[in-house]
This record gives structure tokens, sequence and C-alpha cells, in this order.
């Protein structure tokens, strides 16, 4: 019955495919570390993640650590894995990251132990990090 949509494949469709794939084999710590944009900051801080979504905020909150965070982004460390493609609002630890509420797309999810998820987020707009951030990051590392 659908035969004739399979002979109907254009080379365009094949080489986006294509050049999907080759996208994912690039995906490496390295290769993502090599196309960020914005300086890192190493902190450990607490965030509360919850649905990007309205009528879902009151469904669930989830408590984590800041593993570092940047003017694009940030990578949290999470009990449970964040749905990739999804958006969250972010809620920081006000007393070592004085940002206000912030939504953000997780870009990418991965298990570090059968408890905790590394969760790599993308902000919708550039943000400033406050002032005392990298002395508070300092600290943490003394």
């Amino acid at each position: 019955m659908f035969d004739h949509l399979d002979n109907e494949k254009d080379a365009s469709s094949q080489a986006d495919a294509i050049d999907f794939f080759d996208e994912l084999d690039r995906n490496t710590p390295a290769e993502i570390r090599a196309r960020r944009g914005h300086f890192r900051v190493m902190i450990k801080a607490g965030v509360t993640m919850c649905s990007g979504n309205t009528s879902e905020l009151r469904d669930y909150k989830v408590k984590g650590v800041t593993g570092d965070i940047s003017q694009g982004g940030c990578a949290l460390l999470l009990p449970i894995p964040a749905r990739v493609g999804d958006v969250y609002r972010l809620d920081f630890e006000r007393a070592k990251i004085d940002l206000p509420t912030t939504f953000a797309r997780c870009v990418r999810a991965y298990l570090v132990r059968e408890d905790a998820f590394e969760c790599g987020f993308r902000f919708f707009s550039t943000i400033s990090l406050p002032n005392n951030l990298e002395a508070a990051a300092e600290a943490q590392t003394a």
C-alpha cells in the first residue's frame, strides 16, 4: 500500500540524514568544549528545576547541584534525568549565584551513576554572571 512512498526518497532527504549522523559523531566532550562561546565557572550551588510550562509548574520540583555555569548555560547534577529538548525553569541558590529565575532548554543528559545524571542546559538569552561568582568559586576550591 505504501511501497510507492519508499521509492520517492529524494537525494536531499538522504543527505540530511547523513549530515545528522555526522553531527552525532562529532558530539564528543572535546568537540562540545571547542564549540562553547562563553567562559565557564566551576561552582557548586543548589538549584531547583521545574517545568518551564506554567500549567505543569506545581507537578514536580527537582533539587540538584550546579557543576558549572556560563553566560550561555550550565551543567547540573540531578537525581533524575531532564528530558532533552524540554524547557525548564531554574532557580539557583541566591546566596551563591545571585541570578533571577532562568529558563533553559536541556541539550544533553547522561547517566553518571544509578542515582545521578549530568544534564546540560542552554539559556534562552545570555545572562550576566554576578560579580562575586568567581570569588565564590575560588573559595570552594581553596
